[in-house]
């Protein structure tokens, strides 16, 4: 009998106790592997909306609000920058192109960006796809408004209808406050959806899209009928320079064939931080810095992993010690066999890495699994794309790890085994 055999046959007189044991490690690393799988694909997913642009101009409080409020849609900007001040950025800027943006209105509680046709043509989404409309088109004149992939699902948009939008977003209405003043709607303007996008995976997937003109025209008829009541149409003829509002600007700058990272940035971002009314933003670094905020967190979690881990380790330990006290007289009669007490403790330290292996082998298969189920399931419901990678080096690693640390918690069982007396454990039983 070789000791495989005495191993599988241990293994198997106590299936139970030792199926358990293999599911707690399976789960502690499936834990650890998705863990450390989704940090690195999290990141991703926040830089795919900022796509190939270099910085952001507003006039939020802060860069970091900036970006939050002008790439993720957070809220709407409080401070808005004028048309004539775009257009001394545009012609004191060595940019490639430079899209005006402006938030403030909403659809059904998500936010409207109102921009020019360039955002489609010029600005892509994850810095390698172009925009791709699943129906319709994209807008080419005012009034008209194109749905993101999410926005659509959430209401259930088609090409060719048509809707009014709301001024601002009024939260608590939705949360279901009574009490709460009604929203104001532009009534007296409706849009027609012409198309609706394909996903891209980042945050403008729930934005409803439509050209600034007629953004400035419904906001210019507010406040001509407050003046005047009897003002019943508006036109972009009737817009004075106060209507003329954007919020943000994104930026691209020249760049070499080839590279994304344009040689003067570190001077053009300089020279535009010299206007103290304006804040200005590098999108990607500024994703860096939330996640060097929320890294405590990511920490915290892969110490939760860790200690569950852990304690499957301290859980094989109880499943072999108890098993050992059931077991005596059968190590007995292997010493009679002419087993030597190394071989003994080997054959329960080799049981223990057996399970280590076995768990390591299903959590990591459960894991690779799983993290593909979220993240099929955040890309149909969140509208973000997720794509879970490790290195291998690191899978590696805390597969090697798992069993070192079942290996160890064998220790104990393997040292029971190793001292039982021969004599004693072969009385007759009675």
């Amino acid at each position: 009998m070789t000791d495989w055999t005495i191993i599988l046959r241990s293994m198997t007189s106590r299936l139970f106790s030792t199926l358990v044991t293999v599911l707690t490690v399976a789960i502690a690393v499936g834990l650890l592997v998705v863990l450390a799988s989704m940090r690195d694909a999290g990141r991703r997913a926040f830089e795919r909306g900022s796509g190939d642009m270099h910085l952001l101009v507003s006039a939020d409080a802060s860069p970091l609000v900036s970006v939050l409020n002008g790439v993720f849609y957070a809220n709407a900007p409080r401070r808005p920058i004028t048309w004539e001040r775009y257009e001394q950025l545009v012609k004191g800027t060595p940019a490639e192109w430079a899209i005006p943006t402006q938030l403030g209105d909403s659809y059904m509680g998500l936010p409207v960006l109102a921009t020019t046709p360039e955002f489609f043509t010029r600005f892509r989404p994850d810095a390698e796809h172009p925009w791709k409309a699943a129906s319709g088109r994209f807008f080419d004149k005012p009034f008209e408004v194109v749905v993101g992939a999410r926005a659509a699902k959430a209401t259930g948009l088609r090409v060719g209808e048509r809707v009014f939008l709301t001024h601002g977003i009024a939260q608590s209405r939705q949360a279901g406050d009574a009490g709460a003043p009604e929203a104001h709607v532009h009534y007296d303007f409706s849009y027609e959806v012409v198309g609706v996008l394909e996903p891209t995976g980042s945050s403008h997937d729930r934005a409803v899209f439509t050209d600034l003109a007629s953004s400035w025209v419904i906001h210019a008829h507010d406040r001509r009928t407050r003046q005047d009541p009897a003002i019943k149409t508006t036109t972009e003829a009737d817009l004075v320079a106060a209507d003329r509002l954007i919020t943000g600007v994104y930026l691209r700058l020249f760049t070499r064939p080839g590279s994304n990272t344009p040689a003067n940035l570190p001077q053009v971002f300089d020279a535009l931080r010299r206007d103290a009314t304006l804040t200005v933003a590098q999108p990607k670094q500024e994703i860096d810095r939330l996640f060097v905020i929320v890294s405590d967190l990511n920490q915290i979690f892969l110490a939760i992993g860790a200690c569950v881990l852990l304690a499957s380790g301290v859980g094989i330990m109880l499943a072999l010690y108890n098993s050992m006290e059931s077991r005596r007289r059968q190590v007995a009669v292997l010493r009679v066999l002419g087993a030597s007490k190394g071989r003994v403790f080997g054959l329960v330290l080799t049981e223990s890495a057996l399970i280590g292996v076995m768990g390591a082998i299903v959590g990591a298969g459960g894991a690779a699994i799983g993290a593909r189920l979220v993240a099929a399931a955040l890309k149909s419901r969140v509208g973000v794309v997720v794509t879970p990678d490790l290195s291998p080096t690191v899978v590696v690693v805390l597969l090697a790890g798992t069993v070192v640390l079942a290996a160890l918690a064998g220790v104990v069982p393997a040292v029971m085994a190793y001292r039982t007396s021969v004599a004693r454990n072969l009385r007759p039983i009675g």
